[in-house]
């Protein structure tokens, strides 16, 4: 009797599970489709050389391959997991038994006795509701999982999916984050540490609760002693090492988050928002050398720039927030270090300067303490004997005659340190300099002049600090930086580098301009009839205002479209002569970028190519680009049209002519220092002065610098372009122009030479003193009437002018020519 109910029972157990089979089988997914997963991958940005710049999505993952996990991370998991993975089907009966008896007693799952096959089943396929209809369904296809895939593509799917906290998933990506390590860099307490994470990724988290991780840690390096996965010395010497996890960011190779940002931008209005989370990798054309040397320029500028202008000391002692998140009780010396570092946290580093709190203030030195709890001792000569205190943009106050003059303990300040060569090293300072944050702000954007790649941008002083994006956001006049697009509009419209215009005082009356303008100099000085081309060496205002109104506003503004300007935006007054007309730095860099390749009109591009996570291109920039180059891209990227002529190649010629005269002889000789022949550009200032830009260019790379407060605060009667950006600039072109030669311009046909007379800028005889040469299309070239005026293919005349820099000038016009 009891053998027929014990068959009937067995037979009803058959058939329960039978049925439960046919009822969810039909409801199951397919198990194929785990071959065919893709991870949320975040997005990545990168240089044109392949560094790293940016990482954007909301989880970290970076997917292994299964040779790439190291054995010993391979068995913490299994040990901390799923000690019978490898003999088990993908349910663990004697686990499930437990689960159900709890579930019998409690009503509830604690354990849940889950492989690490129904984990993957439940992470990839299945809610984490917990209820028996889930846990049937996460074995059914545990069961499945187990007859389709072999156990290594189950255990990598498991590692790879598998949430560690701090918007960590997979063990690469916890690698990094806790330890700043790939997978093959991990120590077996580490490997432990992470292979504790699965179970409760906040509660024995080693960030979050340090004591409970540790515990959590040794129990699995406990573990794998018994199971003989580590011998007796490996286990003891983990067990005591101690935790070693510490926050770390995305391994960013490249500062560049300006860049990273535009990228990221550019790449969702491509994508959409699944850019975040299918690994596309962006790959910029901007490149790692040049955008570290405009990085350095740019801080290193405004540095300068602040150190200037004075000390902005504050006495404020550090107040820690409260409980409620306002500002508590000063920090007192006597609460402790702890206090001042907990004070301290709260403040974080910008650029190159980092925070510190004075502890001690003698005659002579300061002594500050550090973010990480390191003393720094200031000595004299570290930046306080040279903290003047700031007055207005124009003066300073004395400066210090004792560290206390400068600070107190309890203050705040700000350290930078400074590079020594070994030799020039002084062994009784450390690095250490006092320093403070600059508050005026600064740009830089160079591009390819070919095809419009931008090489470098830096956006401001510091993305965390101030995310505003100066290159491609700010809008600012551009002063003397747009004079060279109303020259061209006069030389197309038949003036001459020679053409003259009265330097001298004028009082216009313009209903635009609202009662009366008088325009003036920068120097307040006027010259009289001067030459285009000293005009525009010297920057003379006057001359620029006539010579719009020579032209006819309508027809220069006409004229500026090809440059990309927006000219609907542009004011209709005379002022435009003097760049009044706001613009942000990126399509001033655009503009110049036709002066350097001789007259092309090319499109700024960041995004070079887009590929897959599987490294599938499936975007590919192919920008138009200048026809000496189409077979030579320096960029590397893929070239599509021609980009089109704008100027007249002789108009280009001619312009790019004058403003390396600036670069020689005018308001940009500064960059004489850089000892090239093939540079032009142009100074701009604002009235104040409130801008300072710098935009010059070589052939083959245009760069813009602009300095300037967002508040539109003056600079300061001295800080104009030639002595605040062109620096910068010069910095910048320094490192960028390396690994380019010297490279002369080439003169079109039809150009001629005449010698003209320097104050009139008509021709002059072979024997008239003090003449110069000066560069003409040939069909506007002056006719003195012998023929012994122009020049087209003899040799110099035989009688050089005296003045050594007119002789200068007219040597360069020669050599160019012929």
């Amino acid at each position: 009797m009891l053998a027929h109910v014990g068959l009937a029972s067995l037979c009803a157990g058959l058939l329960m599970l039978a049925g439960t089979w046919l009822y969810l089988s039909p409801q199951l997914p397919s198990v194929s489709a785990l071959r065919d997963i893709e991870l949320q991958i975040p997005m990545r940005v990168y240089s044109h050389d392949g560094l790293l710049i940016g990482e954007f999505g909301e989880k970290r993952r970076i997917p292994a391959a299964y040779h790439e996990l190291p054995q010993q991370l391979i068995n913490a998991f299994l040990t901390a997991e799923d000690d019978r993975f490898l003999s088990h089907p993908g349910v663990d009966v004697t686990s499930l038994l437990r689960a159900a008896m709890e579930y019998l007693s409690s009503g509830d799952f604690k354990s849940g006795g889950s492989t690490i096959t129904m984990q993957v089943a439940r992470n990839y396929f299945l809610t984490r509701e917990r209820t028996i209809a889930r846990k049937l369904n996460e074995i059914l296809l545990a069961l499945q999982i187990e007859r389709e895939l072999p156990k290594a593509d189950i255990l990598l799917l498991y590692i790879n999916k598998i949430y560690l906290g701090h918007r960590a998933y997979g063990a690469a990506a916890a690698a990094q984050v806790y330890y700043g390590k790939n997978l093959a860099e991990l120590t077996l307490a580490e490997c432990a540490m992470i292979a504790s994470l699965p179970k409760a990724p906040s509660a024995v988290n080693p960030l979050s609760n340090p004591s409970q991780a540790l515990l959590r840690r040794n129990w699995i390096l406990d573990r794998m002693y018994a199971l003989a996965h580590i011998d007796e010395a490996a286990w003891l010497e983990a067990k005591t090492a101690p935790i070693t996890a510490s926050r770390h960011g995305s391994p960013i190779e490249l500062e560049a988050r300006y860049v990273a940002e535009i990228a990221r931008q550019k790449a969702i209005h491509i994508f959409g928002l699944s850019a975040y989370t299918r690994g596309l990798r962006v790959f910029t054309s901007v490149d790692s050398r040049h955008q570290q040397a405009a990085q350095r320029a740019v801080t290193k500028g405004l540095q300068h720039y602040d150190q200037r202008h004075g000390y902005r000391k504050t006495s404020a002692l550090l107040h820690p927030p409260s409980a409620d998140g306002s500002p508590g009780e000063p920090v007192r010396l006597e609460d402790g270090v702890q206090s001042w570092l907990s004070a301290l946290a709260q403040h974080e580093s910008v650029s190159i300067w980092q925070p510190a709190v004075v502890i001690e203030s003698t005659a002579r030195h300061l002594i500050a303490l550090r973010r990480n709890g390191e003393q720094v001792t200031l000595n004299w000569n570290q930046g306080l004997s040279k903290a003047a205190p700031y007055i207005d943009e124009n003066r300073t106050g004395r400066p210090p005659k004792q560290a206390a003059d400068v600070a107190l303990p309890g203050d705040l300040v700000w350290l930078w340190q400074e590079e020594h060569d070994e030799d020039t090293k002084n062994a009784e300072d450390s690095d250490w300099q006092l320093g403070q944050i600059p508050q005026v702000q600064g740009a830089l954007v160079s591009m390819d002049a070919s095809n419009g790649a931008i090489r470098a941008m830096v956006g401001g002083l510091d993305f965390r600090h101030h995310n505003f994006n100066h290159v491609t956001q700010g809008r600012r006049q551009p002063g003397s930086g747009f004079k060279p697009f109303i020259y061209a509009a006069g030389l197309a419209n038949g003036l001459s580098a020679a053409s003259v215009f009265n330097d001298a005082p004028v009082v216009f009356e313009d209903e635009l301009l609202e009662d009366f303008w008088r325009p003036a100099n920068a120097s307040g000085r006027f010259s009289g009839p001067t030459r285009l081309r000293v005009a525009l060496r010297h920057s003379r205002n006057l001359v620029s205002v006539r010579l719009l109104r020579h032209i006819g506003i309508g027809k220069t503004v006409n004229y500026l479209q090809r440059f990309g300007f927006n000219t609907e935006a542009m004011p209709r007054d005379l002022s435009l002569a003097l760049g009044s007309h706001a613009m942000k730095p990126l399509d001033l860099c655009t503009a110049y970028a036709s002066l350097a390749n001789g007259g092309y009109r090319v499109s700024p591009h960041l995004i070079q190519r887009v590929e897959t996570a599987e490294q599938r291109t499936i975007f590919q920039m192919a920008p138009a680009v200048v026809p000496s180059q189409a077979n030579a891209s320096t960029t590397g990227v893929t070239t599509g049209s021609l980009a089109p002529r704008i100027l007249d190649k002789r108009v280009a010629y001619i312009l790019d002519h004058m403003l390396q005269d600036v670069v020689q002889n005018g308001t940009g000789r500064r960059a004489r220092a850089l000892q090239r022949n093939d540079l032009a550009g142009k100074t701009g200032t604002t009235n104040g002065p409130r801008d300072a830009w710098f935009s010059g260019y070589h052939p083959q790379l245009t760069a813009v610098t602009w300095v300037g407060f967002d508040q539109n605060h003056l600079l300061g009667s001295r800080e104009h372009g030639a002595a605040t950006a062109l620096p910068i600039w010069i910095d910048y072109m320094r490192e960028a122009l390396t690994e380019l030669p010297v490279q002369p311009r080439e003169a079109p046909d039809n150009l001629v030479v005449v010698r003209i007379d320097p104050n009139t800028g008509k021709p002059v005889a072979p024997g008239q003193e003090s003449s110069v040469f000066e560069v003409f299309r040939k069909e506007n070239a002056p006719q003195l009437g012998t023929g012994n005026d122009i020049a087209e293919s003899s040799s110099p005349p035989e009688e050089p002018p005296r003045n050594a820099a007119q002789s200068q000038e007219n040597e360069r016009l020669l050599e160019d020519l012929f």
